[in-house]
């Protein structure tokens, strides 16, 4: 039960008290000077100045990691959104979108999503768990130590059951945690006999009980488009998931309104993009718990408007961000720089965009024990170079980490 002391840190961003929802100013942001963590079995055991904890622990037994230099530091990040599980690439896709070609046209000459799908589906279990681990490995060094990560790129219940199995052995292998969800309902496989409803049956029937049997994921999504799956084949396929007890988040408004309003009626924890939102749609949000998820990333890869974040915050909704991270519309995958750009465009400030990809993150997946420095929650910590916190996002995503705790242990940087 050993207890260390690690600090001092020039500034300690520590984002305890503030709201789930609503807009934040700057002024609520709690930054400790000299600041240092007492860890503790994984766990944050107290916070505060460094020498007054060193004072106070001086009678207990405690090991220090002494920080030598300029350091801020700042709550592990939470990427709520990812799909870091998949084969092949889409680079042609970028290319021949940025020409000027058409969705239809793309597809039409191999690319598109089910590219994606046939590169998945030639790859084995292990090739995907390899891949997967490749890209946390990234994201783990730029600061993120909770990941969310998607199926979705199989589309038959083998395939699908494939990448939940690689994503599972992904997370139990890696340092950072991974929170799985099946997106078997991602689009209606070109390949299946019949349309929306028999797809849908056959997930429930087909890929559910395996999922529940190896405990795969705790968590379903669906994407409710017009091109993918309908609001009244979305609305009762989730129902029937959150009556088998699973969370639920939903792909919504991205280019057509209807996604949201599902999030709203089956209790989903969030509802992700909402680039087509309106006033009706942000304030149904609002009334509700259910968390939207910006994904500037996908806005960036397809040339498309901004998830409304500032209106979501000024009517009263939780604002998360996430990277999108996919083959297709999404491949960048830094949510620093992501975020940093999103600010620029929706005017959010500094503390707005630490809430996202943190505490409000965790929140849109279900997690309460991360993205806050503050006592009892996980010793998710970063640190990166300087004395100012506001020169992580000035500088969009070009400060990188040079140190990663996750659970008090440091896994990115020396000691």
């Amino acid at each position: 039960m050993s207890i260390k002391l690690i600090g001092p840190f020039r500034q300690l961003v520590t984002l305890r008290q503030l709201p789930k929802k609503g807009p934040l100013k700057d002024e609520q942001l709690e930054i400790i000077s000299e600041g240092g963590l007492v860890v503790q079995d994984e766990k944050i055991l107290a916070v505060g100045k460094f020498d007054q904890l060193k004072s106070e622990y001086a009678n207990q037994e405690v090991s220090y990691e002494l920080l030598e230099g300029d350091f801020i530091g700042l709550p592990g990040l939470v990427d709520a959104h990812t799909h870091i599980c998949f084969g092949g690439s889409r680079a042609m896709d970028f290319a021949a979108r940025n020409a000027g070609k058409t969705y239809l046209e793309i597809a039409g000459e191999g690319g598109g999503i089910w590219s994606t799908v046939k590169h998945t589906r030639a790859a084995t279990q292990q090739q995907l768990t390899a891949k997967m681990s490749t890209r946390m490995d990234r994201l783990l060094a730029n600061g993120v130590t909770t990941v969310e990560a998607k199926s979705g790129y199989g589309l038959a219940p083998d395939q699908e059951l494939k990448m939940l199995r690689a994503i599972k052995n992904a997370g139990a292998n890696h340092k950072m945690d991974v929170v799985a969800t099946c997106l078997a309902a991602h689009i209606i496989p070109k390949d299946i006999q019949g349309g929306e409803q028999e797809y849908l049956l056959q997930i429930l029937e087909e890929i559910v009980p395996v999922v529940q049997k190896e405990n795969l994921c705790r968590r379903f999504d669906i994407f409710t488009e017009q091109s993918a799956f309908s609001v009244d084949g979305s609305r009762e396929y989730l129902k029937k998931l959150k009556a088998l007890g699973f969370d639920l988040t939903v792909h919504g408004d991205q280019f057509t309104p209807g996604g949201s309003g599902v999030a709203i009626d089956c209790g989903a924890l969030s509802v992700d993009h909402l680039e087509a939102s309106g006033d009706a749609e942000i304030k149904a949000l609002a009334a509700s718990e259910v968390i939207p998820v910006a994904l500037p990333g996908a806005s960036l890869g397809l040339g498309c408007p901004f998830t409304p974040a500032r209106k979501l915050l000024d009517l009263g909704c939780s604002l998360a961000i996430a990277s999108d991270w996919n083959p297709g519309s999404a491949p960048q995958g830094d949510l620093l720089t992501q975020a940093s750009i999103l600010a620029t465009f929706e005017k959010l400030s500094t503390t707005e965009v630490f809430a996202g990809i943190t505490f409000r993150a965790a929140a849109a997946l279900g997690l309460s024990d991360r993205g806050r420095l503050a006592v009892g929650m996980l010793a998710d910590c970063v640190a990166f170079p300087g004395t100012d916190y506001r020169e992580i996002l000035y500088l969009q995503g070009s400060l990188k980490p040079v140190r990663v705790w996750k659970g008090g242990e440091v896994v990115v940087g020396n000691h």
